[in-house]
């Protein structure tokens, strides 16, 4: 893959390849009925839960061009993963415990959330019999987007345009949850990461700030009071991963990990439903309803045709063709 790619495009890719090492995941190509031989098994759950945070770590460690680091089993499921992001393959490298806790809760948090887009996509894509690996390549695909798990990048993005609480012009006291977690880790910012914790407590703290403040702002607003819109777990989620030391491009990641429990048990619960079905959507045409055949000479060609119709190429296509001339 391309050095520079995104780590969410590294995982959907990665995830998708699974299927081709794991065919006897795939029994439904085999003549066996997926839903009938219930070939999600538990080990096979199992699997998942534990390659999704391997293949999380080594997309991770691509960036900055690191080797992928070999998971641990003596560790719990978050000291695992900061064990493979920063432990640069010393296997006596314990991770530190609170930043541990820390990203457990927020993997407990980001577990499961109802039927959202990528969870529906999962299972839309799941009951055509397609092997499970196939269906979490599409549900991390929708997940990918800007309006679901890339929500907290956004809001990081949109934070940092805002800069400081003093832009809103309103008084601000932090909430004593935020600030013990988003605080507590600022402080272990000089031990961690080789990270001077003096410069990120200039750049994290007017964030938090921030935070606090567009949050109450938000909750005053009657556009957000009459619809009954409140901050929701993406809003913080930001904030403390970057304040863990993460990159703003591999929060989406962060999300997926946790989210990939969410997606395992509703299709283990669609394998268990005897009315499992494939899913086809019903659309309601509201074009023309009687229309008669015009030949090609009879039709007038559209503004939108003729400007699809002009179609540039692009330089690596005149490149080839240049070849093929010579």
């Amino acid at each position: 893959m391309p050095h520079d790619a995104h780590p969410m495009g590294v995982l959907v890719s990665a995830m998708s390849a699974l299927s081709v090492f794991h065919p006897d995941a795939n029994t439904a190509l085999r003549g066996q009925d997926l839903y009938k031989a219930k070939q999600v098994s538990d080990k096979q759950i199992l699997h998942i839960l534990g390659k999704v945070s391997t293949i999380a770590a080594a997309a991770y460690l691509r960036l900055p061009g690191r080797p992928p680091v070999l998971p641990s089993s003596n560790l719990s499921y978050p000291e695992n993963f900061l064990y493979m992001l920063d432990s640069l393959r010393n296997k006596s490298y314990k991770p530190n415990p609170r930043l541990a806790r820390v990203l457990d809760i927020l993997f407990i948090l980001h577990a499961e959330h109802e039927m959202n887009c990528s969870t529906s996509a999962a299972l839309h894509l799941a009951s055509s019999g397609v092997d499970v690996f196939t269906a979490l390549a599409g549900a991390v695909g929708a997940l990918y987007g800007p309006l679901h798990g890339g929500a907290n990048e956004d809001v990081l993005e949109m934070l940092s345009e805002i800069g400081t609480v003093e832009n809103f012009q309103i008084s601000l006291k932090e909430e004593e949850d935020v600030r013990f977690w988003a605080l507590g880790l600022l402080e272990l910012r000089g031990t961690h990461r080789q990270r001077s914790s003096a410069n990120w407590l200039r750049w994290s703290f007017p964030l938090l700030g921030a935070v606090v403040a567009l949050e109450k702002v938000a909750l005053s607003d009657e556009y957000f009071i009459k619809r009954k819109l409140y901050p929701n777990v993406d809003f913080y989620s930001g904030l403390i991963y970057r304040a863990m030391g993460l990159p703003t491009e591999f929060f989406p990641v962060l999300f997926v990990i946790p989210r990939m429990v969410g997606y395992l048990a509703h299709l283990r619960e669609s394998l268990d439903d005897p009315d499992t079905k494939i899913m086809r959507p019903q659309q309601v045409y509201t074009g023309v309803w009687l229309r008669h055949y015009m030949s090609l000479k009879e039709r007038e060609m559209s503004n939108d045709s003729d400007r699809l119709s002009q179609v540039a190429v692009s330089n690596a296509s005149r490149g080839r063709f240049a070849g093929s001339i010579v």
